[in-house]
């Protein structure tokens, strides 16, 4: 029994032996096979991504002006317009009949306007045949053959004739003031009656239809909105720390959410901060518009910011220790060994390392499930090599800016 006993215990002491050299043979004999990189310099094409929204640079919400009931609609969203093309219609039979009645009104003081003009005529023939007979009765009195009293009375009719003329070129005077007067108003119920017709003031493309047949509108009530195709942007929101990067006729990149790329240039850069979340607006204009676009829409923008020269490693060679720090491992002899590094910009499959890493060293290119301190076989990865003449693209997110 005894015997049985110390037999036993000598197979599990050898089997503990066993598994314990195994183990350390698998951690410290075997030489895991990586694969590894050259940390050379290289040139970092660096973009600023962010989110963005279409927008009009002339956006025109066509709106009602007077109080009236929708009677026609002639276009609808999606509907390419041309300048002065009628777009709706706004019941007119009030404004109508108050501008017939302007028009009668019209008519009748420019037949007063007239009786004024024939009144200053007889008028003036009065006073005429009053300085006729007013001469004639004073050459008389000097003759004798006419006394006092009728040179008097002479006197008398000329100076009425006058007072008559002159209160006939008044009146029509005051004719002619309430035909412009009335001229004035007739134009004001003209103009007020046009309103009743919605123009396109633009070439455009309608994107909103806001009132219907049969709706009763306000001023101010808006019945559709027209934008200009070839004023048409992406604003994008950049954080503060990143808009120094950002100059106007950069070359960008828009990726709109149905799958659409297309291309353009920052037009313009906001002058004024959001206070809240510290970012500006920056607009980017299309080289060509999408095949299909609304307004609001959104789409990841990609501004081409310049490039930045430095050490560049995969994005899969970075790796954390124990502590949390970030780095790469370098491959010393057959080891591994950590080296905490600073990264720069990365375009998801490499980053630019900023200090830490020297021009030459070897690291190991996919660093997943590396440990420091490991035995390693290399083998140069052909996918993850880093050649000085490539330029890689970096992404510098808005939100979250490069370290």
């Amino acid at each position: 029994m005894k015997r049985s006993k110390s037999l036993v215990t000598a197979l599990a002491t050898t089997l503990v032996l066993a598994v314990v050299a195994g183990a350390a043979f698998w951690r410290f004999g075997r030489a895991l096979p990586v694969s590894v990189v050259d940390a050379v310099q290289g040139r970092v094409a660096l973009r600023v991504v962010g989110p963005g929204t279409l927008q009009a640079r002339v956006p025109v919400t066509l709106a009602a002006r007077i109080t009236a009931t929708v009677r026609q609609v002639n276009v609808d969203v999606g509907d390419v317009v041309r300048r002065g093309q009628t777009l709706a219609l706004l019941d007119d039979r009030d404004l109508a009949a108050r501008r017939a009645v302007v028009g009668g009104q019209q008519v009748a003081l420019a037949r007063n306007a007239v009786a004024a003009e024939a009144s200053i005529a007889k008028a003036q023939a009065d006073l005429e045949l009053a300085r006729s007979k007013q001469q004639r009765d004073a050459e008389l009195l000097r003759t004798g053959f006419v006394s006092q009293a009728v040179l008097d009375t002479s006197n008398a009719t000329l100076q009425a004739a006058a007072a008559s003329l002159a209160n006939a070129r008044a009146a029509h005077a005051a004719r002619e003031a309430d035909v412009q007067a009335l001229s004035q108003e007739a134009r004001y119920a003209d103009a007020v009656l046009s309103f009743t017709r919605i123009v396109a003031p633009m070439d455009g493309v309608v994107v909103a239809r806001q009132a219907e047949v049969g709706a009763t509108v306000v001023p101010g009530s808006a019945l559709l909105r027209v934008v200009d195709p070839a004023t048409l942007w992406m604003a994008m929101r950049v954080d503060e720390s990143v808009i120094g990067r950002v100059h106007v006729g950069q070359a960008a990149s828009m990726r709109m959410r149905s799958g659409e790329t297309v291309t353009g240039k920052v037009a313009r850069i906001a002058r004024q901060s959001d206070a809240a979340t510290r970012e500006l607006e920056v607009h980017v204009a299309f080289d060509t518009l999408p095949e299909r676009f609304a307004i609001d829409q959104e789409a990841e923008v990609a501004i081409a910011a310049g490039e930045v020269a430095g050490i560049v490693v995969p994005l899969a060679a970075l790796t954390r220790d124990r502590q949390g720090r970030q780095g790469v491992l370098v491959v010393a002899g057959s080891r591994t060994e950590f080296r905490p590094v600073q990264t720069g910009a990365s375009d998801g499959e490499r980053v630019l390392v900023a200090k830490g890493l020297a021009s030459g060293e070897r690291v190991v290119a996919e660093a997943g499930g590396v440990k420091a301190g490991v035995r390693v076989s290399t083998s140069t990865s052909a996918s993850a090599s880093v050649r000085t003449s490539v330029s890689t693209s970096a992404t510098v997110s808005p939100a979250a800016p490069a370290r």
